[in-house]
């Protein structure tokens, strides 16, 4: 379907399976917020998407029933790990011909009826969106921002609205989920080899993204990290096509005003400068590849103000320079859980060896006193097997590292050839280690108690990767602010 222009106003109804999923809970929130009835279902877990339907008096099912799709229904949105075939409720919808959209074809659906950006890469998409998300607010222009994670500064959420003029969302490469959404602009942070489930070679991985940036009109900016080989790769693709758009480059190497100099750490803060801004900027959250986040979220402000008053003005800079300085993170992307006992507690979603070595690099440059120790669950054999090597390599920078099982995804079979164990060899084989600094502990939750002997005042502790061992930073946060005390 082309636009959402038929179902979103008062007094239509739409319902969300699997409506507790941060794509799918952020579309209800926006359909919600333009008076759509809206309510949905998902599984009885709890989830912190639990709190913000609650607060927003979203009704919804924690089972899923057949009962539960009534006549009035106007249409069904769906989570994509729902089909027909394993959820009843969708089943009942087809039997009685209520129209059924998938989360991304929803998504692009909603992005046709916007002048809108998307924000794709293997890596950095969600902290750019959440970047752009408060630059919006601060520079108060009329957008809504979708992002794929919640966003402190959105309280808790993973949107804001202050108008409906333009959209900003996170888009997925996997399954090609993204060439639903219609943009006007790109914002393209990284391309590497990635869900190798699905894209067997880089080249097929490169063909999506170039595909998905052959979206863009003729007029529109794609804008791209100068840094990223792949992205500068994509960039050069469509560049040679003459399809008329915009290169808008970023990052230590570009060229123009999105050039990022100066760099450097000082007291827990990042300062750096960008071509275009007289002002040196400030960020609280760790890396550089924060920085070129910061950068491209600043590209994509430039062209929507263009768009609204012509440009920047020193009000607007000042205004831009405050919303990046108060910028506080996103959920499992550096987020600090707390601290006690003189430790810091942390939480990160790299999942891939780039995303890991930057996330390491940029946490030992904030933090060049502190024993850094890791606990990384990889996600999916399939990606593990690809870039094991690559694993070993990035997960060396830690101090004392911490090994598990690798969270299976419903998308792929174990065939026995690799297991968590294989990178715990691999970083022992590869890696100049101590082989009482590298340890498998196969359920991350049995890790609590060695870790209690090996922690100590000064270290960091983080929970790393896209599986289900963050729970450990949370239980041992919560061990030493009961014993300890809080820190400092």
């Amino acid at each position: 379907m082309e636009s959402f222009s038929g179902i979103l106003h008062p007094g239509a109804s739409v319902y969300f399976v699997g409506i507790k999923g941060t794509g799918v809970c952020a579309l209800a929130e926006l359909f919600h917020n333009r008076g759509v009835k809206t309510g949905g279902s998902d599984i009885p877990e709890i989830f912190y998407t639990d709190a913000i339907l609650k607060e927003l008096g979203i009704p919804y099912y924690e089972t899923f029933d057949s009962a539960h799709i009534t006549d009035d229904i106007d249409m069904v949105i769906y989570s994509a790990a729902y089909s027909e075939e394993n959820n009843v409720e969708l089943a009942e919808a087809g039997r009685k011909s209520i129209p059924r959209v998938s989360y991304p074809d929803a998504l692009g659906a909603y992005s046709a009826a916007f002048d809108s950006a998307g924000i794709a890469g293997v890596h950095g998409k969600t902290t750019t969106a959440a970047m752009s998300g408060c630059l919006i607010q601060g520079l108060d222009i009329p957008a809504q921002v979708l992002v794929g994670s919640a966003v402190a500064n959105f309280k808790g959420r993973s949107t804001i609205a202050p108008g409906n003029k333009y959209f900003i969302a996170e888009t997925c490469e996997y399954r090609k989920h993204f060439l639903a959404f219609r943009p006007q602009r790109i914002v393209l942070t990284a391309v590497e080899s990635d869900h190798q489930d699905f894209f067997p070679t880089y080249e097929s991985i490169r063909d999506a993204f170039v595909e998905y940036c052959r979206l863009i009109p003729s007029g529109g900016e794609l804008i791209y990290c100068a840094d990223d080989p792949g992205a500068n790769e994509v960039a050069r693709i469509i560049e040679k096509e003459d399809r008329g758009v915009v290169l808008i480059p970023y990052g230590f190497t570009a060229e123009g005003d999105y050039r990022i100099g100066d760099y450097r750490v000082e007291n827990d803060r990042a300062l750096f400068t960008v071509a275009a801004f007289p002002e040196e900027l400030c960020l609280r959250v760790p890396g550089r590849h924060q920085a070129m986040n910061a950068a491209a979220a600043l590209a994509l402000a430039s062209v929507l103000l263009k768009k609204e008053c012509g440009g920047w003005n020193e009000s607007l800079r000042l205004a831009a320079q405050k919303a990046l300085a108060e910028f506080s993170g996103s959920k499992r992307r550096s987020e600090i859980i707390g601290s006690a006992g003189g430790i810091i507690f942390m939480d990160d979603y790299g999942h891939h060896p780039t995303a890991i070595t930057t996330t390491l690099e940029g946490l030992r440059n904030f933090y060049p006193s502190r024993r850094l120790i890791v606990s990384f669950m990889s996600h999916t054999y399939t990606r593990t097997a690809a870039l094991l090597d690559d694993f070993a390599a990035s997960l060396a920078a830690a101090d004392v590292l911490f090994l598990h099982k690798i969270y299976a995804s419903a998308r792929e079979q174990f065939n026995g050839t690799i297991s968590g164990k294989s990178i715990y060899e691999k970083v022992n084989s590869l890696c100049d280690k101590k082989a009482d600094a590298v340890y498998y502990v196969d359920e991350p939750m049995d890790a609590v108690e060695p870790l209690k002997k090996i922690l100590k005042p000064g270290d960091l502790f983080l929970t790393l990767g896209a599986g289900n061992n963050w729970p450990l930073g949370t239980t041992l946060y919560k061990y030493y602010h009961n014993h300890k005390g809080d820190s400092p």
